[in-house]
Protein backbone atom coordinates (compact mmCIF):
# COMPACT_ATOMS: atom_id res chain seq x y z
CA UNK A 1 0.00 0.00 0.00
CA UNK A 2 1.59 3.23 -1.19
CA UNK A 3 1.55 6.86 0.06
CA UNK A 4 -0.46 6.19 3.21
CA UNK A 5 -0.06 8.38 6.25
CA UNK A 6 0.67 6.80 9.65
CA UNK A 7 -2.77 7.87 10.91
CA UNK A 8 -4.50 6.18 7.96
CA UNK A 9 -2.50 3.01 8.49
CA UNK A 10 -3.45 3.06 12.17
CA UNK A 11 -7.14 3.39 11.27
CA UNK A 12 -6.88 0.38 8.97
CA UNK A 13 -5.21 -1.66 11.71
CA UNK A 14 -7.93 -0.69 14.22
CA UNK A 15 -10.62 -1.68 11.70
CA UNK A 16 -8.83 -4.99 11.20
CA UNK A 17 -8.85 -5.60 14.95
CA UNK A 18 -12.60 -4.92 15.02
CA UNK A 19 -13.26 -7.34 12.15
CA UNK A 20 -11.13 -10.02 13.84
CA UNK A 21 -12.94 -9.53 17.18
CA UNK A 22 -16.32 -9.87 15.47
CA UNK A 23 -15.24 -13.01 13.62
CA UNK A 24 -13.96 -14.65 16.82
CA UNK A 25 -17.15 -13.65 18.63
CA UNK A 26 -19.23 -15.47 16.01
CA UNK A 27 -16.89 -18.47 16.13
CA UNK A 28 -17.50 -18.87 19.86
CA UNK A 29 -21.24 -18.35 19.39
CA UNK A 30 -21.05 -21.38 17.10
CA UNK A 31 -19.12 -23.33 19.75
CA UNK A 32 -22.10 -22.81 22.04
CA UNK A 33 -24.39 -24.41 19.48
CA UNK A 34 -22.66 -27.27 17.66
CA UNK A 35 -21.83 -29.74 20.49
CA UNK A 36 -25.30 -29.50 22.01
CA UNK A 37 -27.02 -29.71 18.62
CA UNK A 38 -24.87 -32.73 17.80
CA UNK A 39 -25.91 -34.37 21.08
CA UNK A 40 -29.58 -33.78 20.25
CA UNK A 41 -29.04 -35.46 16.87
CA UNK A 42 -27.60 -38.55 18.58
CA UNK A 43 -23.85 -37.97 18.09
CA UNK A 44 -21.55 -39.80 20.49
CA UNK A 45 -17.95 -38.73 21.22
CA UNK A 46 -16.59 -40.63 18.20
CA UNK A 47 -19.04 -39.10 15.73
CA UNK A 48 -18.45 -35.64 17.15
CA UNK A 49 -14.76 -36.30 16.51
CA UNK A 50 -15.58 -37.12 12.88
CA UNK A 51 -17.45 -33.82 12.60
CA UNK A 52 -14.47 -31.88 13.93
CA UNK A 53 -12.16 -33.80 11.62
CA UNK A 54 -14.30 -32.76 8.67
CA UNK A 55 -13.80 -29.09 9.56
CA UNK A 56 -10.07 -29.64 9.96
CA UNK A 57 -9.73 -31.28 6.53
CA UNK A 58 -11.76 -28.56 4.84
CA UNK A 59 -9.74 -25.72 6.37
CA UNK A 60 -6.47 -27.59 5.88
CA UNK A 61 -7.17 -27.59 2.14
CA UNK A 62 -8.36 -24.00 2.10
CA UNK A 63 -5.69 -22.32 4.25
CA UNK A 64 -2.73 -22.18 1.84
CA UNK A 65 -5.00 -21.31 -1.11
CA UNK A 66 -6.59 -18.50 0.91
CA UNK A 67 -3.13 -17.15 1.77
CA UNK A 68 -2.06 -17.11 -1.88
CA UNK A 69 -5.40 -15.56 -2.84
CA UNK A 70 -4.78 -12.76 -0.33
CA UNK A 71 -1.25 -12.17 -1.66
CA UNK A 72 -2.47 -12.02 -5.26
CA UNK A 73 -5.85 -10.28 -5.06
CA UNK A 74 -5.46 -8.28 -1.85
CA UNK A 75 -6.80 -8.17 1.67
CA UNK A 76 -10.23 -6.75 0.86
CA UNK A 77 -11.12 -9.53 -1.57
CA UNK A 78 -9.84 -12.25 0.75
CA UNK A 79 -11.63 -10.99 3.85
CA UNK A 80 -14.85 -10.39 1.88
CA UNK A 81 -14.86 -14.00 0.66
CA UNK A 82 -14.26 -15.21 4.23
CA UNK A 83 -17.12 -13.15 5.68
CA UNK A 84 -19.57 -14.15 2.95
CA UNK A 85 -18.69 -17.80 3.52
CA UNK A 86 -19.46 -17.29 7.22
CA UNK A 87 -22.94 -16.04 6.36
CA UNK A 88 -23.65 -19.24 4.39
CA UNK A 89 -22.04 -21.35 7.13
CA UNK A 90 -24.35 -20.03 9.87
CA UNK A 91 -27.48 -20.16 7.70
CA UNK A 92 -26.78 -23.84 7.00
CA UNK A 93 -26.22 -24.40 10.74
CA UNK A 94 -29.64 -22.88 11.43
CA UNK A 95 -31.16 -25.32 8.94
CA UNK A 96 -29.29 -28.37 10.28
CA UNK A 97 -31.90 -30.89 11.44
CA UNK A 98 -30.11 -34.12 10.53
CA UNK A 99 -26.66 -35.68 10.58
CA UNK A 100 -26.19 -34.96 6.87
CA UNK A 101 -27.07 -31.26 7.27
CA UNK A 102 -24.75 -30.87 10.26
CA UNK A 103 -21.87 -32.16 8.15
CA UNK A 104 -22.98 -30.16 5.10
CA UNK A 105 -22.93 -26.84 6.94
CA UNK A 106 -19.18 -27.25 7.50
CA UNK A 107 -18.36 -27.00 3.77
CA UNK A 108 -18.18 -23.17 3.57
CA UNK A 109 -15.40 -23.34 6.18
CA UNK A 110 -13.00 -23.90 3.25
CA UNK A 111 -13.19 -20.12 2.67
CA UNK A 112 -13.45 -19.01 6.32
CA UNK A 113 -10.02 -17.67 7.27
CA UNK A 114 -10.72 -14.21 8.69
CA UNK A 115 -8.05 -14.41 11.39
CA UNK A 116 -5.19 -15.28 8.97
CA UNK A 117 -6.50 -12.50 6.70
CA UNK A 118 -6.40 -10.04 9.59
CA UNK A 119 -2.91 -11.26 10.53
CA UNK A 120 -1.78 -10.57 6.96
CA UNK A 121 -3.04 -6.98 7.10
CA UNK A 122 -1.33 -6.37 10.45
CA UNK A 123 1.91 -8.04 9.29
CA UNK A 124 1.94 -5.94 6.10
CA UNK A 125 1.34 -2.63 7.87
CA UNK A 126 3.47 -3.03 11.02
CA UNK A 127 7.28 -2.63 11.23
CA UNK A 128 9.25 -5.87 11.51
CA UNK A 129 10.53 -5.08 15.01
CA UNK A 130 6.98 -4.51 16.27
CA UNK A 131 5.31 -7.37 14.40
CA UNK A 132 5.09 -9.79 17.32
CA UNK A 133 3.44 -7.13 19.49
CA UNK A 134 1.00 -6.21 16.68
CA UNK A 135 0.09 -9.86 16.14
CA UNK A 136 -0.34 -10.25 19.90
CA UNK A 137 -2.95 -7.47 19.84
CA UNK A 138 -4.96 -9.70 17.49
CA UNK A 139 -4.86 -12.21 20.32
CA UNK A 140 -6.42 -9.48 22.48
CA UNK A 141 -9.23 -9.41 19.93
CA UNK A 142 -9.42 -13.18 20.31
CA UNK A 143 -9.96 -12.76 24.05
CA UNK A 144 -12.67 -10.17 23.52
CA UNK A 145 -14.37 -12.44 21.00
CA UNK A 146 -14.09 -15.42 23.32
CA UNK A 147 -15.80 -13.52 26.13
CA UNK A 148 -18.52 -11.94 24.01
CA UNK A 149 -19.16 -15.01 21.85
CA UNK A 150 -19.24 -17.52 24.68
CA UNK A 151 -21.53 -15.39 26.83
CA UNK A 152 -23.81 -14.45 23.93
CA UNK A 153 -23.90 -17.96 22.48
CA UNK A 154 -24.52 -19.64 25.81
CA UNK A 155 -27.32 -17.23 26.74
CA UNK A 156 -29.04 -17.31 23.33
CA UNK A 157 -28.75 -21.09 23.03
CA UNK A 158 -30.15 -21.67 26.53
CA UNK A 159 -33.05 -19.21 26.25
CA UNK A 160 -33.99 -19.25 22.56
CA UNK A 161 -32.48 -22.41 21.08
CA UNK A 162 -29.76 -23.25 18.58
CA UNK A 163 -31.62 -22.08 15.46
CA UNK A 164 -32.04 -18.44 16.52
CA UNK A 165 -28.46 -18.38 17.78
CA UNK A 166 -27.24 -19.43 14.33
CA UNK A 167 -29.34 -16.73 12.66
CA UNK A 168 -27.84 -14.08 14.95
CA UNK A 169 -24.37 -15.28 13.94
CA UNK A 170 -25.29 -15.04 10.25
CA UNK A 171 -26.41 -11.44 10.81
CA UNK A 172 -23.10 -10.69 12.51
CA UNK A 173 -21.24 -12.06 9.49
CA UNK A 174 -23.16 -9.68 7.22
CA UNK A 175 -21.96 -6.79 9.38
CA UNK A 176 -18.42 -8.12 8.97
CA UNK A 177 -18.79 -7.98 5.16
CA UNK A 178 -19.78 -4.31 5.37
CA UNK A 179 -16.83 -3.47 7.62
CA UNK A 180 -14.39 -5.13 5.22
CA UNK A 181 -15.77 -3.31 2.16
CA UNK A 182 -15.72 0.08 3.90
CA UNK A 183 -12.46 0.04 5.86
CA UNK A 184 -9.98 -2.43 4.32
CA UNK A 185 -8.00 -1.24 1.25
CA UNK A 186 -7.74 -3.41 -1.84
CA UNK A 187 -4.04 -4.02 -1.21
CA UNK A 188 -1.96 -3.65 1.94
CA UNK A 189 1.39 -4.54 0.36
CA UNK A 190 3.82 -2.29 -1.49
CA UNK A 191 3.37 -3.59 -5.02
CA UNK A 192 5.41 -2.88 -8.06
CA UNK A 193 4.93 -3.83 -11.68
CA UNK A 194 7.57 -6.53 -11.64
CA UNK A 195 5.94 -8.31 -8.70
CA UNK A 196 2.47 -7.98 -10.20
CA UNK A 197 3.63 -9.49 -13.49
CA UNK A 198 4.92 -12.51 -11.62
CA UNK A 199 1.57 -13.10 -9.96
CA UNK A 200 -1.19 -14.48 -12.13
CA UNK A 201 -4.47 -16.01 -11.04
CA UNK A 202 -3.10 -19.49 -11.65
CA UNK A 203 -0.42 -18.95 -9.00
CA UNK A 204 -3.12 -19.10 -6.30
CA UNK A 205 -3.15 -22.88 -6.72
CA UNK A 206 0.61 -23.28 -7.17
CA UNK A 207 2.03 -25.97 -4.92
CA UNK A 208 5.49 -24.90 -6.05
CA UNK A 209 5.02 -21.46 -4.45
CA UNK A 210 4.20 -23.08 -1.13
CA UNK A 211 7.13 -25.50 -1.32
CA UNK A 212 9.43 -22.57 -2.17
CA UNK A 213 8.61 -20.88 1.12
CA UNK A 214 9.50 -23.98 3.10
CA UNK A 215 13.07 -23.73 1.74
CA UNK A 216 13.83 -20.38 3.38
CA UNK A 217 16.24 -20.64 6.35
CA UNK A 218 14.55 -21.58 9.61
CA UNK A 219 11.09 -22.10 8.14
CA UNK A 220 11.06 -25.91 8.08
CA UNK A 221 12.44 -26.11 11.64
CA UNK A 222 9.90 -23.66 13.06
CA UNK A 223 7.07 -25.41 11.24
CA UNK A 224 8.12 -28.76 12.64
CA UNK A 225 8.13 -27.34 16.18
CA UNK A 226 4.75 -25.68 15.57
CA UNK A 227 3.19 -28.99 14.52
CA UNK A 228 4.78 -31.38 17.01
CA UNK A 229 4.62 -29.14 20.08
CA UNK A 230 1.14 -27.90 19.19
CA UNK A 231 -0.38 -31.33 18.59
CA UNK A 232 -1.13 -32.36 22.22
CA UNK A 233 -2.69 -29.02 23.16
CA UNK A 234 -4.55 -28.99 19.83
CA UNK A 235 -6.07 -32.38 20.59
CA UNK A 236 -7.15 -31.17 24.03
CA UNK A 237 -8.70 -27.99 22.60
CA UNK A 238 -10.65 -29.92 19.98
CA UNK A 239 -12.05 -32.24 22.62
CA UNK A 240 -12.63 -29.60 25.28
CA UNK A 241 -16.32 -29.04 24.46
CA UNK A 242 -16.92 -32.76 25.08
CA UNK A 243 -14.75 -32.72 28.21
CA UNK A 244 -16.63 -29.69 29.56
CA UNK A 245 -19.99 -31.32 28.87
CA UNK A 246 -19.24 -34.87 30.04
CA UNK A 247 -16.29 -34.72 32.46
CA UNK A 248 -16.97 -31.35 34.13
CA UNK A 249 -20.77 -31.66 33.64
CA UNK A 250 -21.21 -28.06 32.46
CA UNK A 251 -24.43 -26.71 30.96
CA UNK A 252 -24.31 -24.39 27.89
CA UNK A 253 -24.51 -21.23 29.98
CA UNK A 254 -21.87 -22.45 32.45
CA UNK A 255 -19.62 -23.37 29.53
CA UNK A 256 -20.10 -19.85 28.23
CA UNK A 257 -18.93 -18.39 31.55
CA UNK A 258 -15.86 -20.64 31.46
CA UNK A 259 -15.01 -19.47 27.93
CA UNK A 260 -15.47 -15.88 29.11
CA UNK A 261 -12.96 -16.54 31.92
CA UNK A 262 -10.50 -17.87 29.34
CA UNK A 263 -11.11 -14.73 27.33
CA UNK A 264 -10.24 -12.43 30.24
CA UNK A 265 -7.01 -14.33 30.85
CA UNK A 266 -6.23 -14.19 27.12
CA UNK A 267 -6.85 -10.44 26.98
CA UNK A 268 -4.48 -9.74 29.86
CA UNK A 269 -1.74 -11.91 28.39
CA UNK A 270 -2.05 -10.67 24.81
CA UNK A 271 -2.65 -7.04 25.64
CA UNK A 272 -0.34 -6.42 28.59
CA UNK A 273 2.26 -9.20 28.75
CA UNK A 274 3.45 -10.37 25.33
CA UNK A 275 4.38 -6.91 24.04
CA UNK A 276 6.63 -6.32 27.04
CA UNK A 277 8.22 -9.75 26.72
CA UNK A 278 9.00 -9.31 23.01
CA UNK A 279 10.68 -5.95 23.72
CA UNK A 280 12.99 -7.49 26.34
CA UNK A 281 13.69 -11.04 25.20
CA UNK A 282 14.58 -12.74 21.92
CA UNK A 283 12.00 -14.76 20.02
CA UNK A 284 14.12 -17.91 20.37
CA UNK A 285 14.11 -17.54 24.16
CA UNK A 286 10.34 -16.94 24.24
CA UNK A 287 9.73 -19.99 22.05
CA UNK A 288 11.77 -22.09 24.47
CA UNK A 289 9.85 -20.62 27.41
CA UNK A 290 6.47 -21.37 25.83
CA UNK A 291 7.34 -24.99 25.02
CA UNK A 292 8.79 -25.61 28.48
CA UNK A 293 5.77 -24.12 30.22
CA UNK A 294 3.45 -26.16 27.99
CA UNK A 295 5.03 -29.36 29.27
CA UNK A 296 4.36 -28.29 32.87
CA UNK A 297 0.78 -27.36 31.96
CA UNK A 298 0.29 -30.88 30.60
CA UNK A 299 1.28 -32.33 33.94
CA UNK A 300 -1.15 -29.99 35.68
CA UNK A 301 -3.96 -31.01 33.34
CA UNK A 302 -3.31 -34.68 34.03
CA UNK A 303 -3.74 -34.12 37.76
CA UNK A 304 -6.89 -31.97 37.43
CA UNK A 305 -10.08 -33.54 38.76
CA UNK A 306 -12.58 -30.65 38.90
CA UNK A 307 -13.41 -27.38 37.18
CA UNK A 308 -11.91 -25.19 39.92
CA UNK A 309 -8.52 -26.86 39.58
CA UNK A 310 -8.75 -26.50 35.82
CA UNK A 311 -9.41 -22.76 36.11
CA UNK A 312 -6.11 -22.48 38.02
CA UNK A 313 -4.20 -24.48 35.39
CA UNK A 314 -5.82 -22.39 32.63
CA UNK A 315 -3.66 -19.32 33.41
CA UNK A 316 -0.26 -20.86 32.48
CA UNK A 317 -2.02 -22.83 29.73
CA UNK A 318 -3.27 -19.64 28.05
CA UNK A 319 0.11 -17.97 28.54
CA UNK A 320 2.06 -20.77 26.87
CA UNK A 321 -0.43 -21.07 24.00
CA UNK A 322 -0.49 -17.31 23.38
CA UNK A 323 3.28 -16.87 23.41
CA UNK A 324 3.82 -19.99 21.30
CA UNK A 325 1.36 -18.98 18.57
CA UNK A 326 2.45 -15.32 18.38
CA UNK A 327 6.17 -16.07 18.36
CA UNK A 328 6.03 -18.86 15.76
CA UNK A 329 3.83 -16.75 13.46
CA UNK A 330 6.16 -13.78 13.84
CA UNK A 331 9.28 -15.88 13.20
CA UNK A 332 7.77 -17.46 10.09
CA UNK A 333 6.57 -14.22 8.50
CA UNK A 334 9.98 -12.64 9.09
CA UNK A 335 11.65 -15.59 7.37
CA UNK A 336 10.00 -14.95 3.98
CA UNK A 337 9.71 -11.91 1.64
CA UNK A 338 7.00 -9.35 2.47
CA UNK A 339 5.14 -10.31 -0.73
CA UNK A 340 4.56 -13.82 0.65
CA UNK A 341 3.33 -13.12 4.18
CA UNK A 342 -0.26 -14.03 3.25
CA UNK A 343 0.77 -17.45 1.99
CA UNK A 344 2.92 -18.02 5.06
CA UNK A 345 0.08 -17.09 7.41
CA UNK A 346 -2.23 -19.34 5.39
CA UNK A 347 0.22 -22.18 6.02
CA UNK A 348 0.27 -21.29 9.73
CA UNK A 349 -3.51 -21.52 9.75
CA UNK A 350 -3.22 -24.89 8.02
CA UNK A 351 -1.08 -26.15 10.89
CA UNK A 352 -4.02 -25.46 13.21
CA UNK A 353 -6.33 -27.12 10.69
CA UNK A 354 -4.03 -30.14 10.56
CA UNK A 355 -4.25 -30.42 14.33
CA UNK A 356 -8.04 -30.20 14.14
CA UNK A 357 -8.02 -32.84 11.39
CA UNK A 358 -6.12 -35.53 13.23
CA UNK A 359 -6.95 -34.26 16.73
CA UNK A 360 -10.55 -35.48 17.00
CA UNK A 361 -9.67 -39.02 15.98
CA UNK A 362 -6.75 -39.16 18.40
CA UNK A 363 -8.73 -37.33 21.08
CA UNK A 364 -11.81 -39.54 20.77
CA UNK A 365 -9.67 -42.66 21.11
CA UNK A 366 -7.73 -41.30 24.11
CA UNK A 367 -10.89 -40.08 25.84
CA UNK A 368 -12.74 -43.37 25.44
CA UNK A 369 -9.76 -45.61 26.19
CA UNK A 370 -7.63 -43.79 28.78
CA UNK A 371 -9.66 -40.87 30.13
CA UNK A 372 -9.05 -37.14 30.36
CA UNK A 373 -5.72 -37.47 32.20
CA UNK A 374 -4.09 -39.03 29.12
CA UNK A 375 -4.22 -35.68 27.28
CA UNK A 376 -2.09 -34.05 29.95
CA UNK A 377 0.50 -36.80 30.22
CA UNK A 378 1.02 -36.85 26.45
CA UNK A 379 1.39 -33.06 26.36
CA UNK A 380 3.97 -33.22 29.14
CA UNK A 381 6.01 -35.91 27.40
CA UNK A 382 5.94 -34.39 23.90
CA UNK A 383 6.73 -30.82 24.96
CA UNK A 384 9.44 -31.87 27.39
CA UNK A 385 11.12 -33.69 24.49
CA UNK A 386 10.77 -30.70 22.13
CA UNK A 387 12.09 -28.38 24.85
CA UNK A 388 15.19 -30.55 25.28
CA UNK A 389 15.87 -30.63 21.53
CA UNK A 390 15.38 -26.86 21.16
CA UNK A 391 17.70 -26.18 24.10
CA UNK A 392 20.35 -28.46 22.61
CA UNK A 393 19.97 -26.80 19.19
CA UNK A 394 20.36 -23.30 20.62
CA UNK A 395 23.45 -24.30 22.59
CA UNK A 396 25.04 -25.78 19.47
CA UNK A 397 24.27 -22.59 17.54
CA UNK A 398 25.89 -20.45 20.25
CA UNK A 399 28.99 -22.66 20.31
CA UNK A 400 29.37 -22.50 16.52
CA UNK A 401 29.07 -18.71 16.51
Amino acid sequence: MESSTPSKIQRIIYATYLIAALDITLLFVQFSVTPYLAKKLGFDTLWFGYLQTTVGVIQLLGGPVFGRFADVFGARAALSVSSLASVVYFLLLAAADSTFMLFLHKLPAVFMHALPGAQMVVADLSPSEKRADALAKLGLCFGIGMIAGSSLGGTLSTRYGEKLTAYVAAGGSLISVLLVLNFIPKHTKKHNAKEDNKKGAGSVFSLGEIIRLMKFPGVAKTFTVKIISGLPSGVFQVMFSIIAMNFFQLQPQQNGYLMAYFGVVQMVIQGAVIGRLTSKYSENFLLLLAVGMSSMVGLGQALTTNIFQFCFVAVPMMFSLSVFNVITDSMLTKSVPASDTGTMLGLCASVQSLLRTIGPTIGGFLYESYGVASFGYIQFTVNASVFSLLLLSQRNTIQKS
